[in-house]
């Protein structure tokens, strides 16, 4: 089996005469047209080609205003126009008409033709003018149909109709050309249908511009059909490394790869690029292998994953791209001290607080992971000279907690500085250090302390007031401290108590007090004043300043007053000792009595009961209860003594007398002597009976 090449050649026979467009064409040609103007005409079309193709255009019958012109265009295509070889008059004549024929080289030749009909017009001397004379425009081969391929711009300096510019294509183009269209107004030339590359690398177009006098301009269009770039790089990995850790060199290799694009030229040249350019780079290692290495320290608490894109993109057009993603996770080293949440705290603590009370929490993290982010707290010297911390805070380990140890009282410390450790248990461990202020706040625990007047001395201060004085005079001011802070130490004054309220008033703020009347001669001439001083805590505590005012005319006169003043207050306080005296002496009177009726009611008791023994020390008391009892005579003598001349009156309870005693019983016993014959008082021994309790005691004292 063989095989040859064979080709056939048509050869073309003139069977086809030249055909216009149109078998009437109308110009419109301005009167002051210049000789020499060209106008162009859609040339005829003959399917014939070489020398039965047209060769000649002439005009039927001749005439002296227009020639024919023709020739060839960029790759051989054929062109025609009107010449004006004589300067119209519209007057002399305003219209043309003659007809053109084109005529081709064949054997027999062939003709067509077609009527020209011009149109002299009134002056319209500008015509339209296309910014550029070539126009060239690229569009790719799998351009949508309606895609703008360029647009031609003219512009006709005349105004009204004579300025309005319209575009069409000049001439009768072959049938590649029916892929294209132009809009009349914008001059946009747009595609009918898909091109394609392989059947025509470019198109060349023919735009005449006409203005709205009739003039007109041709200007030249070639697009370009540009191929389209159908394969994407490929990117293949040779070795990749993840995790790394942080402390990694520069310039450690973390992949190998390498690219290849299909296509060919450029649509085959491939360039690859790194989105992230800060800690990697790509490095080229050998034709289309590349390596991604670091450029850069890491840091895993900064980021502790990179997402990195290589994109692989062909000079194409458009370019295209592929992309291949790199994760990269690096590991952690322990190259970070814990830190605190603040640059220092500050914790607050009120006075007289209950031990081991929590004031607050400190906090640090880590930057790094596991083992070494695990953070103890503890609590260090706060100066190098110290061996131990404050023992008064506490600082919990494990999650920071503060605590104070004991109780604190605002006025001796108002805060406390501690330094608090937090350590990592990395190898080594990094730590860091923070100060905590303590600070104790203030309880309304201390009552104002009045400075002025002094409370110290008995008598209270004495102000000397003129009884001239007017309203709002400034008798005294009274002064006090609060050793508590803040509102606990705000104190405010209050006139408490004075014998004529309504004359005095004081200031709430400055202790001031003063007249809120004038003085009258109703009011007493000594005015006493308490004065309640108060916080302003909570609850309030108070003090009370005493003071005294005196209402002279004089002060000459201050002497009297004074002595009075003495002697009234000295007469005062001596009925308060009187009153406190009697109300003791009526307490232990009553405790006495009754006393005395229970020891009486006990005695009668034992007495019925014939259990009374009399012993040589008691015997005096005995028979002192046995009269009282009734067990003996009943008689007594008493004494009453009156002096005149005290303001006292005095009752003498001298002492009883026993009734008779017999002869042989003769007893001493407290100072007193017990005779036989006792002469006063009904009831003596003989008139007791037998069984008379009496006559039994008797018995049991002759025993003795």
């Amino acid at each position: 089996v063989q095989f040859f090449r064979v080709e056939v050649a048509v050869e073309d026979i003139n069977d086809h005469a030249p055909v216009f467009p149109e078998e009437r064409v109308t110009l419109k040609v301005l009167e002051k047209s210049d000789p020499g103007s060209r106008f162009p005409l859609q040339g005829a079309r003959d399917l014939d080609v070489g020398s039965n193709s047209i060769q000649t255009y002439s005009i039927s019958p001749d005439n002296e205003y227009f020639s024919v012109a023709f020739g060839s265009q960029i790759k051989g295509k054929k062109y025609m126009e009107l010449v004006l070889e004589k300067p119209l008059d519209r007057e002399e004549q305003a219209e043309v008409d003659f007809s053109l024929i084109a005529v081709d080289g064949g054997s027999p030749p062939r003709s067509g033709t077609t009527q020209i009909h011009v149109v002299v017009l009134d002056v319209n001397d500008n015509a339209p003018i296309f910014s550029q004379e070539l126009y060239v425009g690229q569009v790719l081969e799998n351009a949508p149909e309606g895609s703008v391929v360029l647009r031609v711009v003219a512009t006709d300096r005349d105004a009204g109709v004579n300025g309005d510019v319209s575009y069409q294509f000049s001439q009768a183009e072959d049938q590649t050309h029916s892929a294209f269209v132009i809009d009349t107004t914008s001059g946009e030339i747009k595609l009918t249908k898909s091109l394609d590359f392989e059947a025509a690398e470019n198109h060349e177009l023919s735009v005449q511009a006409t203005d709205g006098g009739g003039l007109s301009a041709i200007c030249k269009v070639l697009v370009e059909v540009v191929d389209v770039n159908d394969n994407a790089p490929e990117v293949m990995i040779s070795s990749f490394s993840s995790p790394i850790p942080e402390n990694s060199l520069p310039g450690t290799v973390v992949a190998l790869f390498t690219v290849r694009d299909r296509d060919a030229g450029a649509n085959g040249k491939i360039s690859c690029t790194l989105e992230d350019q800060l800690s990697f780079s790509l490095r080229p290692a050998y034709k289309n292998y590349f390596e991604l290495v670091t450029v850069s320290t890491l840091d895993r608490e900064e980021m502790a994953r990179y997402i990195l894109t290589v994109t692989a993109s062909d000079t194409g057009s458009p370019p295209l791209t592929t992309t291949e993603t790199f994760t990269v996770d690096i590991s952690d080293v322990n190259d970070n001290a814990p830190v605190f949440s603040q640059a220092s705290y500050t914790m607050y603590v009120s006075e007289n607080n209950v031990p081991t009370v929590l004031v607050g929490t400190v906090s640090a993290v880590d930057a790094d992971m596991g083992h070494n982010a695990k953070v103890t707290y503890s609590l260090v010297p706060t100066n190098p000279t110290e061996q131990h911390p404050c023992s008064c805070i506490s600082v919990n380990s494990e999650n920071g907690d503060v605590f104070v140890l004991r109780l604190l009282d605002y006025e001796q410390v108002k805060q406390i500085e501690v330094l608090v450790s937090a350590s990592d248990a990395g190898s080594p461990p990094l730590s860091a250090n923070v100060t905590i202020r303590v600070v104790v706040v203030d309880k309304n625990d201390n009552a104002p302390l009045v400075l002025y007047p002094s409370q110290e001395s008995n008598a209270p201060s004495s102000e000397l007031v003129p009884v001239s004085a007017e309203a709002g005079y400034l008798i005294t001011k009274v002064v006090a401290i609060d050793a508590d802070s803040g509102q606990n130490s705000w104190l405010s004054y209050h006139l408490l108590r004075a014998t004529d309220p309504g004359l005095f008033a004081v200031g709430a703020q400055s202790g001031e007090v003063r007249l809120r009347r004038s003085v009258t001669e109703r009011d007493a001439v000594k005015q006493k004043l308490v004065i309640l001083v108060r916080d302003n805590g909570q609850p309030p505590l108070s003090a009370t300043a005493a003071l005294s005012a005196l209402l002279l005319s004089d002060f000459s006169d201050v002497r009297l007053p004074h002595s009075s003043l003495a002697t009234e207050d000295e007469g005062s306080s001596l009925t308060i000792y009187l009153i406190v005296s009697l109300v003791f002496i009526s307490l232990l009177f009553l405790v006495s009595t009754a006393a005395f009726v229970v020891c009486k009611v006990c005695k009668r008791k034992e007495l019925k009961d014939g259990h009374v023994l009399y012993g040589a020390s008691n015997l005096q008391s005995s028979l002192a209860d046995a009269a009282a009892s009734g067990t003996l005579s009943n008689a007594y003598c008493y004494e009453i003594s009156l002096t005149t001349g005290s303001g006292n009156s005095e009752f003498k309870f001298l002492k009883p007398i026993l009734p008779s005693l017999p002869p042989h019983l003769h007893a001493t016993g407290g100072g007193t002597s017990y005779d036989q014959d006792f002469p006063c008082g009904p009831g003596s021994a003989g008139d007791m009976e037998p069984d008379d309790p009496g006559m039994r005691s008797k018995e049991q004292l002759n025993s003795l």
